[in-house]
């Protein structure tokens, strides 16, 4: 056993050394995630080699030697899916720093990759667990009965576990179809944020604040949802402005145009400037459009739009303000010898005016 983990330990000096050399990508990868599986598996693997069952009673050394085989078959399918996990991390380590146009298609990439690895995962552990099972001579007897009731049990399984299942080829669908992919943008159920976390269940969305939407990934197939990233993540912004009718529109158009060059997140390629509407409120609604290279830029380039607009006209063009016009009719000349109570109806009085008090 100090012989099987040392050569581990030797194994993993190696593969330290390359890494630091940086001679072998995959090397970093597997010492970060087989050190303990290997070193596990060695020290089982040399146990269950060694190990005579005339070592002890025979009850007992058939005990002994059936826990080693559990830990066997455990070990090895815990250092099987470490491995795999470590060589799908080389590939998802250079999808992440993919940017530009490529990164839609790197991104779909790494949702697929992420998907594929946990069902194999899920299945090599259903197939351990199987090979747990038949190393008691109890479940191999039953073995022919099982296999007869088999298409019983999965009907079974298969009504009490529909949602779930459901949920797992709605998670393949979304993942496949290039419907949802990590890090898009979306809206759902009035909610902006990024993908989080993609599994075949549920569906992490990380929201603008910082919280946490999770969501069955059976929602996103049933209902429908925003992708601001589908094809690009470049996004147009509009901000609207209610002004007076003076205002000059020309003039603001070439201030907008202005601060736009001026912005660093403006990507130099859309704007525009429009009278939208004529409101009932006596107002004309200004539209202006402006481009960004994704959702987060674009919120950031409407907000200090507006506010330099805002601040243009206030100080430049303050007669355009909204404001509101009410035109009030003429009041009739007052009537000599009367007085018009607090009700409106008028009274006797005065020829001045003053009311009657006798």
């Amino acid at each position: 056993m100090f012989a099987a983990v040392v050569a581990v330990e030797a194994v993993r000096r190696i593969l330290q050394s390359r890494l630091i050399g940086e001679k072998w990508v995959l090397a970093g990868p597997l010492v970060r995630r087989c050190t303990w599986p290997g070193f596990a598996a060695a020290a089982v693997a040399t146990a269950y080699t060694v190990y005579e069952p005339g070592m002890a009673d025979r009850s007992v050394s058939g005990t002994i030697q059936r826990v080693l085989s559990l830990l066997m078959i455990g070990c090895v399918t815990w250092l099987v899916i470490q491995a795999a996990y470590a060589v799908t991390d080389v590939v998802l380590e250079r999808l992440i720093s993919v940017e530009g146009e490529r990164n839609r298609k790197a991104r779909r990439i790494r949702t697929q990759i992420t998907l594929v690895r946990r069902v194999a995962s899920a299945v090599i552990i259903v197939v351990a667990l199987g090979a747990m099972l038949f190393t008691f001579p109890q479940v191999r007897a039953l073995g022919a009965g099982l296999l007869a009731s088999a298409g019983i049990a999965g009907v079974v399984v298969g009504i009490a576990a529909q949602a779930t299942l459901g949920n797992m080829l709605a998670g393949l669908q979304l993942a496949f179809s290039d419907a949802l992919r990590l890090d898009d943008v979306v809206v759902v159920k009035g909610e902006w944020g990024r993908i989080e976390e993609l599994s075949l269940t549920y569906v992490v969305l990380r929201l603008w604040d910082e919280r946490r939407l999770i969501l069955p990934v059976s929602h996103f197939t049933a209902n429908p949802f925003e992708n601001w990233t589908r094809h690009s993540s470049r996004v147009i912004g509009h901000v609207y402005f209610r002004v007076d009718w003076s205002v000059p529109v020309e003039e603001l158009r070439a201030e907008l145009y202005q601060a736009l060059r001026a912005h660093p997140l403006w990507d130099q390629k859309d704007w525009t400037l429009q009278v939208t509407d004529t409101l009932p409120s006596g107002l004309l609604e200004l539209r202006a459009l402006m481009s960004a290279a994704d959702s987060a830029s674009a919120w950031d380039l409407k907000c200090d739009i507006r506010e330099h607009m805002v601040t243009f006209i206030r100080e430049k063009y303050p007669e355009s303000l909204p404001r509101f016009r009410v035109d009030a009719e003429p009041s009739s000349p007052a009537v000599p010898g009367l007085f018009a109570g607090p009700d409106g109806v008028p009274g006797p009085g005065h020829r001045d005016g003053t009311p009657d008090l006798s």
